[in-house]
């Protein structure tokens, strides 16, 4: 929108332009014919065979550029109808002196000529020619009246077709510049808003990087900086900009790296309460003032990328050991199944064998957590309309997982809310969640109430999806550690099903947390951060 703006402000300004010098022109082609007229000088140049008339049409021509000139100067420059009145006044002022005069008619034919291929720049193709054929067709219209008055004239027939035949050259000539110089003045304002696109652009990506970006000249004025270094160096004044005075230590790295010396690797804090940097330098190419652009690494995310990494061999190394693990686990709970079905077996001993066979239960589930977790794929997102898809999940956990006396509702407070989720991914986050709070959040000897939440927050308007519970809670020192893998309170529970839980929203851009509720009970709750589709649909 900007751009379009831009561009039509940009032609209008060069119609305006144009007109002012067609108007400048036609004043000088008036004041000359006016000298011819009036003056001594021009009586040895041109015989008037008609005075008043020649007289006349000089000063009305000459009154009528300046209003011309006038109004192009305070009218609006995309009109073209004072173009089209001054190219008509030029034909007509020009054959009525041609008409009144003798001894100059090809000079004063020929003023016209420009007339006509200036118009030609800026009117349309249809209209150039016509006001083209125009001044052909006034010359012989002229010719022909002089000759009906007896006056055979300088000018043949044919130097008449010939000027009649220049001006319409004029104006195709004249067309065919216009229609380059448009071209060529749309392709230079495509460029340019190209380039400020491409400018802007490199300068939000900057000011986004992670890693502190400046860059100095050789006096070490800082000449641009992004908002990471803004903080590494301590947040200075923007009115600021000597590094020497920011920064001595960045400062003498940097003239130690200007000297030519080896860089200093070792890391270092430029600010009280910031982490320390390693700072690289790199020199601009072709720039005069011998700029040198600053990198301030964050030594803090290199940290965490390596844990990253190791975390994530860490993960690889235990998905292939619970995928060895699986083969004897497999072999130990097959033969307590023997052991049990054996009749020379000890009923005393069977209680150990329940043992065995439990145990092996959770440890079959959290080999699967893991190896889900090894397997997991990224996420598909899709836009969610979440009351329907609730409504769809609440049906089919009651149709899947028979309540019995407990109870499962869905509470939709805010309709319209659409997200981008993985649907497979929330169905299995909600199926987790459903399923521990009918196990957990119910009061000894009665049956759960769970209610799956649809709503945005009152504060930020922001679309949650919230599982409900009304049981005992979850205490304090324990709620600080519950989506952690492998905590958990249960004897036959595994610690990975939260964590999971959590691992899923964040794929998807989601946060899982937990909330306690007043007077008893659990709320975890998923908030969908900064989507596009949190909006009202």
């Amino acid at each position: 929108m900007f751009d379009r703006t831009l561009s039509r402000f940009s032609d209008r300004s060069l119609v305006q332009r144009e007109t002012y010098f067609f108007s400048l022109y036609r004043i000088l082609q008036a004041t000359l014919l006016a000298g011819l007229l009036f003056t001594p000088f021009g009586g040895e140049l041109v015989s008037v065979d008609r005075p008043l008339l020649a007289r006349i049409v000089a000063l009305c021509y000459l009154v009528v550029a300046v209003i011309l000139l006038l109004w192009g100067s305070l009218g609006d420059h995309t009109r073209r109808l004072p173009v089209f009145l001054g190219i008509g006044i030029d034909i007509a002022a020009t054959t009525l002196t041609l008409h009144a005069t003798s001894r100059l008619d090809g000079g004063i034919a020929t003023l016209i000529l420009v007339n006509i291929a200036s118009a030609a720049t800026l009117l349309p193709f249809r209209s150039a020619f016509a006001f083209a054929l125009a001044a052909g067709l006034a010359g012989f219209f002229e010719r022909a009246v002089s000759v009906a008055l007896g006056d055979r004239g300088e000018r043949s027939p044919g130097e008449v077709m010939l000027f009649g035949l220049a001006y319409v050259a004029a104006a195709a000539l004249s067309q065919l510049l216009r229609s380059e110089v448009t071209q060529r003045q749309k392709l230079m304002d495509r460029q340019e808003s190209d380039l400020a696109s491409l400018s802007q652009l490199n300068e939000l990506i900057i000011r986004r990087m992670r890693s502190g970006v400046l860059v100095v000249d050789d006096r070490n004025q800082i000449q641009r900086i992004n908002e990471s270094a803004w903080h590494l160096l301590g947040q200075p004044s923007p009115t600021r900009k000597d590094l020497n005075g920011i920064s001595p230590p960045l400062a003498l790295r940097v003239n130690e790296w200007r000297a030519g010396h080896a860089t200093n690797l070792q890391p270092v804090a430029f600010a009280d309460g910031q982490p320390e940097v390693i700072p690289r330098f790199v020199a601009v190419p072709q720039s005069d003032a011998h700029h040198c652009i600053v990198f301030l690494e964050d030594t803090s995310l290199m940290t965490r990328q390596a844990e990253q990494l190791t975390l994530s061999s860490l993960g690889r190394l235990s998905a292939s050991i619970a995928h060895e693990v699986r083969n004897p686990l497999a072999a130990i709970s097959h033969a307590a199944q023997l052991l049990a079905e054996s009749e020379d077996f000890p009923l005393s001993d069977r209680r150990l064998l329940e043992i065995i066979r439990g145990q092996c239960l959770r440890m079959n589930a959290i080999v699967e957590n893991i190896l889900q977790l090894s397997r997991r794929q990224h996420s598909k997102q899709e836009l969610v309309s979440l009351a329907r898809w609730a409504e769809a999940f609440v049906e089919e956990f009651r149709t899947v997982q028979p309540l019995g006396q407990d109870e499962l509702k869905l509470n939709v407070q805010a309709g319209g809310i659409s997200v981008m989720f993985d649907p497979d991914q929330l169905q299995q986050v909600a199926w987790n969640l459903v399923k521990n709070a009918l196990r957990y959040g119910r009061m000894p000897n009665e049956p759960a109430r769970v209610a799956l939440v649809v709503r945005r927050l009152p504060e930020t308007n922001q679309a949650v999806l919230e599982v409900v519970d009304r049981g005992p809670g979850i205490p304090a020192k324990q709620a600080a550690h519950v989506f952690e893998p492998f905590f958990t309170t249960s004897e036959m529970g595994t610690g990975l099903g939260l964590y999971i839980a959590r691992q899923l929203c964040e794929t998807n851009q989601a946060t899982l947390d937990y909330h306690s509720l007043a007077g008893g009970g659990s709320c975890f709750r998923i908030s969908f951060h900064g989507q596009p589709g949190t909006a009202i649909a």
